[in-house]
């Protein structure tokens, strides 16, 4: 008799309670109830079962416990009613909050707020080495404040599960006087400095590749949009390839580039950026900042803004928002207005058109509006001049070979150390130029 093999069994999901604070002075794009929808998602994305939620609307935060003392009383009844073993906070907690949190809840269940529940989906979807550096920094610098109960957490996810990160635990001497934490702390402050150490190589490569393609004179786009508005998706549909796309947040983490050839003989390198999301940990910001040079860097902008969310005008500000921390809002921009074809009434996103800069309604899925959106991209960056004047020193000399090679020279003026030239410039050569923009020569270098 043929023995029956069982059928593999999935380990059961960590249940997820969820706490939402409206703290009335701050400025929130999303609702309350939005906002912790969203947090739902993101709670899913990590592996994380929802299993209830509970809101609360302050003047201001607890300075211990950050909600009130009897919602922390009702909230440790939810938590022990739906077997809750991970409370999610929608708000970042500081470390005294998260200490005395997690001491009045007791070992069996973990508090964590939004910032660490995205580092921990980062951690899972960063797969090259610069990924898992930028992750792995933005980890330790996240935890180096709470380091108490919180290292075992650390220890487990730091840099996706990988090696490099090592336990503290490991650590046989110490110190005379040593406390085992100020081991911990002396030990992460010299892991975050050899992160830094090694994302400035990873910067100085990305410099190096970015100096080549200007050589070259293939101008870049950016995808930029807020996570899930379906730019992976875009960039297969343009590009023809095949990258990993998914209806979930942050499905994708890493960066990638494609070479894309446009009617007229033109050419474009598209990259796929990281999705963005309210609230960003300024830590990811900070660490994924080599990546995040890849847009600060690009010759356009191309946001894309998930047309059928509800809250598709707050995702596209959060972007904004974000692009300007990056110092990246002097790009020009162009926007696809994706999926329309999940809306009941497809002609509603041409009346919405007006809302968004020099935008474009697409399916990315469907094909829709492609050959529109790839002609907008070809005039914008090979047809569209912006009318400016610089001065720049004769140390630059690269640069006024590409004014004049790429541009319309109206007037130059040659003086000591250099020469002030006006005319127009293709719109995606602007920010090569920015900070040779000025109306006259330096006095000191004035004839």
């Amino acid at each position: 008799m043929a023995k029956r093999i069982p059928e593999p069994t999935t380990l059961p999901r960590e249940r997820a309670f969820l706490v939402g604070v409206e703290i009335y002075q701050e400025k929130n794009l999303l609702s309350l109830d939005d906002s912790l929808a969203e947090l739902a998602l993101l709670v899913d994305t990590a592996g994380l079962e929802v299993v209830g939620e509970m809101t609360q609307k302050l003047d201001r935060p607890n300075p211990e416990t950050y909600i009130g003392s009897g919602k922390v009383e009702e909230l440790k009844a939810l938590a022990e009613e739906t077997l809750a073993q991970v409370i999610v906070f929608d708000n970042e907690l500081n470390p005294r909050h998260q200490r005395e949190l997690e001491s009045l809840f007791g070992e069996k269940v973990r508090v964590i707020d939004r910032t660490a529940l995205i580092l921990d989906i980062f951690a899972q979807h960063a797969h090259t080495s610069e990924g898992m550096l930028q992750v792995e920094l933005a980890q330790y610098e996240y935890y180096l404040p709470r380091l108490t109960r919180q290292w075992t957490h650390l220890a487990r996810q730091a840099g996706g599960g990988g090696g490099r990160s090592g336990s503290v635990g490991g650590v046989g001497l110490r110190g005379p006087g040593e406390t085992q934490l100020e081991v911990d702390r002396r030990q992460v402050r010299a892991k975050i400095s050899h992160l830094k150490k090694e994302l400035e190589k990873v910067r100085a490569r990305r410099e190096r590749y970015r100096a080549q393609r200007k050589r070259n004179r293939i101008p870049t786009v950016a995808l930029v949009g807020y996570t899930n508005a379906g730019k992976s998706t875009l960039l297969n549909r343009i590009a023809k390839t095949e990258i990993y796309a998914a209806d979930q947040l942050f499905a994708t983490l890493d960066p990638t580039t494609r070479r894309v050839e446009m009617s007229g003989g033109y050419a474009a390198l598209l990259t796929d950026t990281v999705g963005f999301i309210q609230k960003l940990p300024t830590t990811l910001v900070a660490a994924f900042r080599a990546t995040l040079e890849e847009i600060a860097e690009a010759d356009l902008l191309l946001h894309v803004v998930d047309i059928s969310h509800p809250n598709a005008m707050a995702q596209f500000e959060a972007v904004q928002q974000t692009l300007q921390e990056i110092g990246a809002s002097h790009i020009p921009v162009l926007t696809a207005l994706n999926k329309v074809d999940r809306l009941k009434d497809p002609d509603a996103a041409q009346a919405v058109l007006e809302n968004y800069p020099q935008a474009v309604a697409i399916s990315a899925t469907k094909g829709i509006g492609i050959p529109a959106l790839m002609s907008k991209i070809a005039q914008e960056l090979y047809e569209t001049y912006t009318p400016i004047q610089l001065w720049l020193p004769y140390q630059q000399g690269q640069l006024l070979s590409l004014f004049h090679e790429a541009g319309q020279v109206e007037k130059i003026e040659h003086g000591r150390g250099g020469v002030l030239i006006s005319g127009r410039i293709p719109g995606r050569l602007v920010a090569q130029f920015k900070e040779y923009q000025a109306a006259h020569p330096p006095k000191e270098q004035e004839a």
